[in-house]
């Protein structure tokens, strides 16, 4: 993919993200985007860094390694968000990695990133993910957990702990959803919202997304892993 529609295809999503913004009454800056870049090589990510984007989601910590340290040499401001399962034995290498750890959904990795900090003197910004809809084959606290799991979070990471993520079912209207996880951020007093994707992001946007990721509409169906 050229440089050109890569950077158009991002110039388009951020009119779009900004037009959604006017259209709620919300500025512009208040919602930032997540380029997810899962499965795409590193010169696409170069591509998307020289036309101006910084914040970048991978899924599996293996692939964050590959590709962000080098990058992170030429272009130091970058922020790398992991927004994928993360596994308890991943929780060191992801607190080295990554700026903002999205994906926090279970008591044993927030065991596993507690050790992490410790041992680091450090921890990334985290996020409790959600599982809105309840779907036995996704990651995040089930739905009626949640709030007891934020206020644990809280406990243990302090400011550390900045928002909330969810992913709703594929098949449902997301409204609903972005809704409980915005209601849900509130009331626990979290200022990051991570919520919509390349085909929903603007639903996110009218009910609070801080935070919309999107890959597939910026570089393109993602090829095989």
């Amino acid at each position: 993919m050229s440089n050109d529609t890569l950077s158009s295809r991002l110039d388009q999503i951020r009119a779009r993200i900004g037009h959604e913004c006017v259209r709620v009454g919300r500025p512009a800056e208040a919602v930032r985007l997540v380029a997810v870049s899962k499965f795409h090589p590193a010169s696409a990510v170069e591509e998307a860094l020289t036309a101006g984007q910084r914040i970048f989601g991978e899924n599996r910590v293996q692939e964050a390694r590959e590709k962000f340290p080098a990058l992170r040499e030429h272009w130091p401001d970058l922020k790398l968000h992991i927004i994928g399962s993360l596994q308890t034995n991943k929780a060191l290498e992801a607190c080295r990695l990554a700026d903002v750890i999205e994906s926090v959904d279970r008591p044993g990795l927030v065991d596993a990133l507690s050790r992490a900090a410790d041992r680091l003197g450090q921890l990334p910004d985290l996020f409790v993910q959600v599982n809105t809809g309840d779907e036995p084959q996704k990651s995040g606290v089930p739905r009626h957990e949640a709030s007891q799991f934020i206020t644990l979070c809280k406990t243990r990471f302090g400011d550390s702990l900045k928002g909330v993520m969810c992913i709703p079912p594929e098949e449902e209207d997301p409204a609903p959803h972005f809704a409980f996880l915005a209601q849900l951020a509130h009331e626990h007093e979290l200022i990051e919202c991570s919520m919509g994707m390349s085909a929903d992001f603007e639903t996110a946007i009218a009910h609070g997304a801080t935070l919309v990721r999107v890959g597939t509409a910026i570089f393109g169906t993602r090829p095989k892993p």
